[in-house]
């Protein structure tokens, strides 16, 4: 175990999380230190990306779709465009203040959630917007101005199906307008853009919906995703069109927030590597550099961050090099800012869990907790009877893959009381496979745990590796458990997955078959922990992360 844990779980509550927060990744830094950055931005999984300015005018605020995972809405801060790191959520649960809606996400809802938000400040808060396609258009807002800080429960603006991707604008004049799209699978039509006037607090609709853009039956067809901005006396909506795999990126202006707009692609693949590049947002920096940031799909590992300068000399957000994304470019003008990256490994030293990590539903105390002796504990979650695989498990403890080649290794202690109790390391998708350690009798097996389409309720595959003897057995006879301490690694290179294990954390030993990593519902594959059992009656056993490290493979 750790030493002077005590000591470092005191001194990491006192320290403000900005302090702690410059964390530099092994396998991906897109800051060449010479000046110049390489794209993407942030090889991790932000999908829908959104960004605004913030109150300083030197410090920019991101945040990206979250869906189901909990806690949701991520907030990344930057000075620079290029080095991010993570600050906080703007949602513990999903949705505060709603007991029917927190009830409802308990229980995973692949795919469902937070959808394509936007960040904006004004009038000394910070405002997130986004559609949730089942329940309506929510907003949340900062509690002190403070995007690191606490943020209140959100608002339905306006219930409904359908609506998604909302941006607010807060006219000159005080008005308030908010453009959407919408999604087919609720509201079964798409391709169009709406807006429609709020409230001047942005709480409430006092318009009705106008169609300003229809890309059905043309090129721009799957136009969704919509941004909202002014500019020099022009409406201005950027919006993505085409598909997500192979799209592009619209803007669209007016004189009035109604329309009729016109448009011009001004970024697309082209030549280029790079699929798809498009929605995302614009930022006017203090230094008069314009800029924008938006995904790209790259299948299992998600859609990943990448920045592009912006050209308004002919009058339209001419995007990367005359409307080709860029690969490497000089950075943005800034103040002095370190290279930093958004977390990935855990020495689990804190009393609060790392930014990085996030369940898949609504946090239950059992799901499990930090501890004071430097460790992540995650209790067994109860299977249903009958069950066949792990997709609907609330308690995996997850986070994005950071690289296209990375190597996961982390140091584990599995605690078990009953029969059937298991836990360990796991890819996650709508394909997945882990390598955990399950009791059987008075020893543990190595199994390797495989499926194929789990969000079909396909039947896992599970073949023993190996039979190992406890490193510990408790000496009591009141519900005595035994343990056994391993450590686990996942290697992936694009896209493929090799699992291992060792007894000692010198020599490690392959296990199991390779595994082609496949994306989750609108999100890229995730890595992290399962714990779970087959009896409902026993008492709990569970994993105990001592640490984990991302590393080059």
């Amino acid at each position: 175990m750790k030493t002077s844990i005590k000591n470092s779980l005191l001194i990491a509550a006192m320290l403000p999380l900005a302090a702690m927060a410059q964390y530099r990744s092994q396998v991906w830094c897109p800051d060449n230190g010479n000046g110049t950055y390489t794209n993407p931005v942030i090889n991790a999984d932000y999908s829908d990306p959104d960004v605004c300015v913030g109150a300083s005018g030197e410090d920019y605020y991101m945040t990206a779709s979250s869906f189901q995972c909990v806690p949701g809405l991520p907030i990344l801060h930057s000075k620079d465009l290029v080095n991010w790191e993570f600050v906080g959520y703007a949602l513990k649960e999903l949705y505060g203040g709603d007991e029917a809606l927190i009830s409802h996400f308990s229980t995973p809802q692949h795919g469902a959630g937070v959808w394509a938000p936007s960040i904006r400040y004004h009038d000394g808060e910070y405002y997130i917007y986004w559609g949730d396609p089942d329940y309506g258009v929510y907003m949340v807002k900062t509690r002190g101005g403070d995007p690191a800080g606490q943020w209140d429960n959100p608002v339905c603006v306006i219930p409904g199906k359908g609506l998604i991707d909302t941006t607010p604008l807060w006219d000159e004049d005080g008005r308030c307008y908010l453009v959407n799209g919408w999604a087919n699978s609720r509201s079964k039509f798409a391709s169009v853009i709406t807006v429609r006037e709020l409230s001047a607090d942005g709480t409430r609709p006092i318009g009705q919906p106008v169609i300003v853009f229809d890309g059905n039956g043309n090129e721009n067809h799957t136009c969704e995703g919509p941004k909202f901005y002014k500019r020099d006396g022009w409406y201005w909506i950027m919006c993505p069109a085409g598909g997500v795999p192979t799209g592009f990126q619209l803007a669209m202006r007016s004189r009035s927030p109604y329309g009729p707009y016109e448009h011009k692609t001004v970024l697309a693949q082209g030549s280029t590597a790079i699929n798809g590049p498009h929605q995302g947002g614009w930022v006017h920096t203090k230094y008069g550099e314009d800029w924008f940031l938006h995904f790209q799909d790259k299948d299992a590992y998600g859609r990943v961050v990448h920045l592009q300068p912006v050209d308004w000399s002919t009058g339209w957000p001419i995007m990367g090099n005359n409307g080709e994304p860029v690969t490497t470019y000089r950075k943005p003008q800034a103040p002095e800012w370190p290279v930093t990256n958004p977390n990935e490994s855990d020495e689990f030293n804190s009393p609060t869990m790392g930014l990085q990590w996030q369940w898949q539903a609504n946090y239950d105390d059992k799901f499990g907790m930090p501890t004071a002796f430097g460790t992540f504990r995650i209790y067994n979650y109860k299977l249903e009877e009958g069950w066949k695989n792990l997709w609907l498990v609330p308690n995996m403890l997850l986070q994005k893959t950071p690289a296209d080649q990375f190597t996961v290794t982390t140091k584990l202690r599995m605690t078990s009381k009953a029969d059937g109790q298991f836990g360990g390391l796991i890819i996650m998708g709508m394909d997945y496979q882990a390598i955990v350690l399950r009791r059987q009798g008075d020893e543990f097996q190595l199994v390797q745990m495989t499926c194929h389409q789990a969000d079909r309720g396909n039947q896992q595959t599970e073949t023993v590796l190996a039979t190992l003897q406890p490193t510990a057995r408790d000496q009591i006879q009141y519900k005595p458990g035994i343990h056994e301490d391993i450590y686990l690694r996942l290697t992936v290179d694009n896209s493929k997955v090799r699992f291992a294990y060792s007894q000692n954390g010198r020599r490690f030993t392959p296990c199991g078959d390779e595994f082609q990593m496949k994306e989750g519902k609108w999100i890229g594959a995730k890595f992290g922990f399962v714990s779970a059992e087959t009896s409902a009656n026993t008492d709990r056993g569970w994993v105990e992360a001592d640490w984990i490290r991302v590393t080059r493979n």
